[in-house]
């Protein structure tokens, strides 16, 4: 069986550091057989790729991928916690899209977390999903989300 972080390389990507915290609290936690992550950003070497309104300044592909940077910069955190290879699968994703007041596909701007993780776990990385439109994200990011993982 091939494991998570040798998936990651079958992918081609690889698992960035944590990235620092900009308020008062941790990446992720756990509680029992969860690990929560907090928010992530789509940091890529510590800078945002991009900044703006998903639907006004930022094409929703573009949000997308933000999206599937997200999810690795979540999945860095699960790792520095508790070890990918410790997860049994993923329970649930909270995608956020800063996005134009009129702007309606927040869904198709997740799936580029949710088919990230599809892609790194299969059937595990199957999971519920909330994607939410608000008026705006820490440091203006277009995406943010937050993943909750099942553990050994």
């Amino acid at each position: 069986m091939t494991s998570v972080l040798e998936r990651l390389t079958e992918l081609g990507v690889e698992l960035p550091s944590v990235s620092a915290p900009l308020a008062s609290y941790v990446p992720a936690v756990r509680s029992g057989n969860l690990v929560f992550t907090s928010g992530q950003l789509p940091f890529v070497a510590g800078a945002l790729p991009a900044t703006g309104k998903v639907g006004a300044e930022v094409a929703v592909d573009e949000a997308s991928g933000y999206a599937r940077i997200c999810a690795l910069n979540a999945l860095a955190a699960v790792h520095a916690l508790v070890g990918l290879d410790c997860v049994v699968r993923v329970v649930k994703v909270i995608g956020f899209v800063a996005c134009a007041p009129d702007f309606s596909g927040h869904p198709s701007v997740i799936n580029g977390a949710s088919n990230f993780l599809g892609e790194v776990f299969g059937d595990a990385g199957a999971h519920a999903r909330s994607a939410v439109g608000v008026a705006s994200l820490p440091m203006d990011a277009p995406v943010e989300v937050e993943i909750t993982v099942e553990v050994r």
